[in-house]
């Protein structure tokens, strides 16, 4: 590897440097919030930008947008997931990963519970 690399993971690797895992992650924006950004941009005069609202509320305009498109499908004007079917469904798989799991320890145990009844190599039993 070159050196810039060797420095980039040496840094990294150094306890007393901030690590990826020391990257806050930012906080969700509150869903009035969110809402009053979508109302005031879809009701915006003539000649004003997404960019300037966006930047009136201190969101980046990608958000903005993205917000925009996301109300869109919530209301049916835009084919795709809604907001209420993506919480839903991440709720249905994390359930399924709990129920797969606790699957998966009833499956070793009744394993284990079994090899333990087997009569064994010169069983005395009659």
């Amino acid at each position: 590897m070159g050196l810039l690399h060797d420095q980039v993971t040496s840094e990294l690797a150094c306890p007393w440097r901030v690590g990826w895992k020391d990257v806050p992650v930012p906080k969700p924006y509150p869903r009035e919030f969110r809402d009053d950004v979508v109302r005031v941009a879809r009701n915006r005069d003539d000649g004003v930008t997404i960019e300037a609202i966006a930047t009136d509320f201190g969101v980046h305009p990608m958000t903005l947008h993205k917000w925009l498109r996301q109300a869109d499908i919530d209301e049916g004007a835009k084919p795709g997931r809604s907001t209420g079917e993506s919480g839903e469904l991440r709720d249905a798989r994390r359930r399924i990963k709990l129920l797969e799991q606790e699957n998966e320890v009833l499956r070793r145990a009744a394993a284990y519970l079994s090899q333990a009844n087997l009569p064994g190599k010169g069983s005395t039993r009659s």
